[in-house]
């Protein structure tokens, strides 16, 4: 989820920012400090925006820098287990799909693609559902649901486990199966209980 943050704290304008309008250089040196950074409570920090009450500055004896207390918003992404995303496959590999949700990659184990048993096919970089046929492939668009969340204050360390399997999940055209093929499947379980009798 999507959150914007208020924070406060002092940044160190080093002099060769002087020549910069003092918002603009306070922004730069927290950008650079803040920006791609992992927080486990918020999330990671997207972009760091609208410098504001910015103190006078003081310059401490040694130090040519001068140091600023100021507060400004920060834009976070905090994935959350059973969180509805919707991104695009950024790779498929055989043993799943990584699915690009905002500013990360989750992963869809090939074992939480369908409940249909699925093959991966190496020539056309893809997956197959057995009975089902249903395919996915490099840039499809789909929807699934955040089943694992492993926050890392390195975010390359970050895993998000993503999941297609329940209903309403997928491939938009997995969603638009005609009502004859939903009929069918429906009245198939009927009629062998019949033969049974």
């Amino acid at each position: 989820m999507f959150r914007v943050y208020t924070f406060e704290d002092t940044v160190r304008i080093d002099p060769a920012y002087f020549k910069l309008e003092l918002e603009e250089a306070a922004a730069m040196v927290l950008r650079d400090r803040y920006e791609r950074r992992v927080d486990p409570d918020i999330g990671i920090i997207l972009s760091i925006h609208n410098p504001k009450e910015i103190s006078e500055g003081k310059v401490i004896p040694g130090d040519g820098a001068a140091y600023h207390k100021l507060k400004f918003d920060a834009l976070t992404y905090l994935p959350e287990v059973n969180e509805v995303v919707e991104g695009e496959v950024s790779e498929v590999v055989e043993f799943g799909a990584f699915v690009r949700i905002g500013p990360h990659d989750g992963l869809v184990h090939l074992s939480q693609i369908t409940s249909d048993f699925i093959t991966f096919d190496k020539k056309l970089q893809s997956f197959v559902g057995k009975e089902s046929k249903k395919t996915l492939k490099k840039g499809d668009v789909v929807t699934a649901k955040i089943s694992v969340v492993s926050m890392k204050q390195n975010l390359a360390d970050t895993k998000i486990g993503l999941t297609m399997r329940p209903e309403g999940l997928g491939r938009e055209e997995w969603l638009k199966a005609k009502p004859a093929e939903k009929k069918e499947k429906a009245e198939k379980p009927e009629k062998e209980k019949k033969e049974k009798k």
